[in-house]
């Protein structure tokens, strides 16, 4: 995700709602995508997002700019997800988990079976990605999906940056056993 402007973010912190508008459509797909992500339950990251979003209003004038701005939102993200994810662990399942994910549109000349292959190998790896422990899909997650840096990972999820590395490392490892039998895809971890 890249960086809104200073000059935005100043507007957003004034009051201006049609500069928050603005902030609001370039990062609600991020946070969706990193809810969804941490809850594995489309109903729930929408809700999550929804809060993140309000609180999102209410705290940016809170903001000082030590940090990057996605990475002081990710870290409200990621605070409200774990609370969420906790309460859901002590709620009885309401619906199962819809394991749908998105998947980037591909440009028209593109081979329809590539497509289809590309598309399912994404969906396998990704559906393993949510069947690792906590801490560690949401490494993988931040890495590769939001395309965070092993430092912006560490700010956010308050841990040493090698703890990042090894978190991520052995992420691979266990995606890598799970998924042995598929060809191609030790190239994509």
């Amino acid at each position: 995700m890249q960086e809104p402007s200073a000059h935005l973010l100043a507007r957003c912190r004034q009051g201006d709602t049609q500069s928050f508008a603005q902030l609001v459509a370039s990062v609600q797909a991020y946070v969706y995508n990193l809810a969804f992500r941490l809850l594995r339950d489309e109903d729930e990251a929408h809700d999550l997002a929804q809060d993140a979003l309000l609180r999102l209003w209410q705290m940016l004038p809170t903001f000082r700019g030590e940090s990057r701005f996605t990475t002081w939102l990710y870290r409200l993200v990621v605070n409200l997800g774990l609370n969420r994810l906790a309460h859901m662990r002590r709620q009885p399942a309401q619906s199962p988990i819809d394991e749908r994910l998105a998947v980037p549109a591909t440009g028209l000349a593109a081979d329809p079976q590539e497509v289809h292959t590309t598309a399912e190998l994404r969906r396998l790896i990704w559906q393993e990605v949510d069947a690792l422990p906590d801490r560690y899909r949401l490494v993988i997650t931040l890495y590769y999906q939001q395309e965070c840096s092993y430092q912006e990972i560490a700010d956010i999820l308050h841990m040493p940056i090698n703890t990042v590395k090894t978190h991520l490392a052995r992420a691979r490892q266990a995606l890598a056993s799970r998924l042995a039998h598929i060809e191609g895809v030790e190239d994509d971890l």
